[in-house]
């Protein structure tokens, strides 16, 4: 039996990048605010400081800062013609848990995506034409422009000090940055990391080829930095632990040191940790929400009524409540109606490893998560998807993230995998090899979606969420074509010897590739496409708003983190100005 508790006004589930944004931008609001968070209270003291936070094995190889699958996983199958199993590990992606969720362990690559994956079915279709769109392919716009979220964009880069080379300010193009980026008003907030040596090889092999590179926009601050709400920012050391780890210098920006201590001190905000969401209960209308359930760390059951509810979980995590808390119709992809689970869409790799002779040294083991130089000319809609033959395209980079000892030893392919010879192929390759590597974006389909799972359950007994999903023809054509590039590319840098590489295909969730994980609650503006109108507002139930990659239609060939965080900025934008000003639907269905 819960324990049903004082009412608040807004209850925020999961307190990440979105829900951390939004909690400091309702502090002014003097409402009363309770976020709940399934993992554990963290800081940069004690938790990441140097020497402990250089663990490797604790922190990369074991997951410490990541989703405890023995208590929630997912259930996973290629198609419906198989049984989902329980994923007993974490492989192909990493979601995060605990104060500032996967904002901690990230790499702080930080895009504003470009402007076709604003719009992708309207530009798609304006100049190929309708049949190019495979008929199982869910294509679809956001409900915004690039030019809508342009300013939220510059927000979210100033709170991260995002580390860059604009490359279209105002309708300029500007060589070294990306110029096909939508025009931005303004400069990166700092100038770009210094380039590891790879990443000059690299932009002198594209620019031979007539392509257009720039520097990754970077969350690891390269300079002393303090944002505009007054949060400073040490200088990247290039220690090589960004990814799966918390930052000891405070130069990878996240929010438990940027918004979430703003939100703290405001004195009607309350962070209850070790707190697990079971569901969210609505009224016997249906379509309001009045409170949710939810487990403290000695497993007593409470209810927390609120009058306005922000799923801002991971995107998994949000659908699964969703699919709980019967929000929404679930999609059902023999009928193709309902709209929960549906558009569910992952991303695709590949590409190429290119080893070097002993006289090129690349000092591997120095690096930072976002250190990368890139290019975008077979990405969005730069390129003729008609002679390509798929739809989509990806990023193609060549990075530096920090070449640690016990997962990185790149080695030949035909190499033995242990033994003295593996041994002297390691030593001999380690510092003398780079990757340059394709990241794709996958497009949604009526056949790869999120359901809740028959058979399987978590330890709290609810369902386990299932997803379906299989890489469709578009992405096989795209991510062989990118590999090809990938391997010119790395020719043209004068590697000895190339190892091409493309993801498993049929799909596998066993081998790490991208956390990248995106739809099953997306954003739209016909309901029977979307559960969000384009405040991220649920369309059926308007006192619950959702943030986060979950509402992304399709994915794109970037990481998600500069959409989520400028997306969060708007949603509350319209919350703070209209949502609390006039409790309601704010766009008719």
């Amino acid at each position: 039996m819960a324990t049903k508790l004082n009412a608040v006004d807004v209850l925020i589930v999961g307190l990440g990048w979105t829900g951390g944004i939004i909690a400091k931008e309702l502090a002014s609001t003097k409402l009363k605010i309770v976020a709940l968070e399934r993992g554990g209270p963290r800081d940069t003291n004690p938790d990441f400081i140097d020497p402990q936070i250089h663990d490797e094995l604790r922190y990369a190889a074991r997951h410490d800062l990541m989703q405890n699958v023995r208590r929630e996983t997912i259930t996973f199958r290629n198609s419906e013609s198989q049984t989902a199993l329980p994923m007993r590990q974490l492989g192909s992606f990493l979601p995060g848990q605990g104060v500032g969720g996967a904002g901690v362990h990230w790499n702080g690559v930080t895009w504003r995506w470009l402007e076709w994956d604003h719009q992708a079915r309207t530009r798609t279709v304006d100049k190929y034409g309708e049949k190019i769109v495979p008929s199982d392919m869910h294509l679809q716009d956001w409900p915004i422009t690039y030019d809508d979220l342009e300013p939220y964009y510059d927000k979210f880069e100033k709170t991260c000090g995002t580390s860059g080379k604009a490359g279209n300010i105002n309708g300029r193009k500007i060589d070294g940055g990306n110029i096909f980026e939508g025009a931005r008003k303004d400069e990166y907030p700092n100038p770009p990391m210094i380039a590891a040596q790879s990443m000059v090889m690299f932009e002198k092999a594209a620019r031979n080829l007539g392509y257009h590179p720039f520097p990754n926009p970077s969350s690891n601050a390269s300079r002393d930095y303090v944002n505009p709400d007054g949060v400073a920012f040490g200088q990247c050391h290039y220690c090589g632990f960004c990814e799966r780890f918390g930052c000891e210098a405070n130069a990878k920006a996240s929010p438990h040191f940027t918004v979430i201590p703003l939100a703290v001190k405001n004195p009607n905000f309350e962070l209850r940790t070790n707190s697990i969401v079971l569901k969210v209960n609505l009224d016997s209308t249906r379509k309001k929400a009045v409170s949710v359930t939810y487990l403290d760390a000695r497993g007593r059951e409470f209810e927390q009524p609120a009058d306005l509810i922000i799923l801002s979980a991971y995107a998994l995590g949000n659908v699964s409540l969703l699919l709980q808390s019967g929000i929404g119709v679930p999609y059902d992809p023999a009928t193709g109606k309902g709209v929960v689970g549906r558009n569910y869409a992952y991303q695709c790799g590949g590409g190429a490893t290119a080893f070097f002779d002993k006289n090129t040294i690349l000092n591997r083991f120095m690096g930072a998560g976002a250190l990368g130089t890139c290019m975008d000319d077979f990405n969005g809609d730069n390129y003729d998807f008609v002679k390509a033959g798929y739809i989509g395209g990806g990023g193609i980079s060549c990075s530096n993230s920090g070449a640690r000892p016990i997962q990185s030893h790149p080695t030949p392919r035909g190499t033995p995998r242990w033994g003295s010879e593996w041994k002297r192929a390691v030593v001999d390759n380690y510092d003398h090899a780079a990757s340059v590597g394709n990241q794709g974006a996958v497009m949604a389909y009526r056949q790869n979606y999120l359901s809740l799972d028959p058979t399987y359950t978590d330890v709290f007994g609810r369902p386990l969420m299932r997803m379906t999903f299989n890489f469709q023809d578009n992405e096989i054509k795209q991510m062989n074509a990118q590999a090809d590039i990938c391997v010119t590319l790395a020719k043209e840098m004068g590697a000895t010897k190339i190892d091409r590489n493309v993801p498993p295909v049929p799909y596998s969730i066993v081998p790490y590739q991208s956390t990248h994980n995106t739809g099953g609650a997306v954003f739209g503006a016909d309901p029977s496409t979307s559960v969000l109108n384009k405040y991220l507002q649920v369309w059926d139930v308007p006192n619950v708003f959702v943030t986060g990659a979950c509402v992304f239609p399709q994915n794109a060939g970037k990481n998600p983190t500069g959409p989520v965080g400028a997306l969060a900025y708007w949603a509350v934008d319209a919350i703070k100005n209209q949502y609390l000003k006039n409790p309601g639907p704010l766009v008719s269905s």
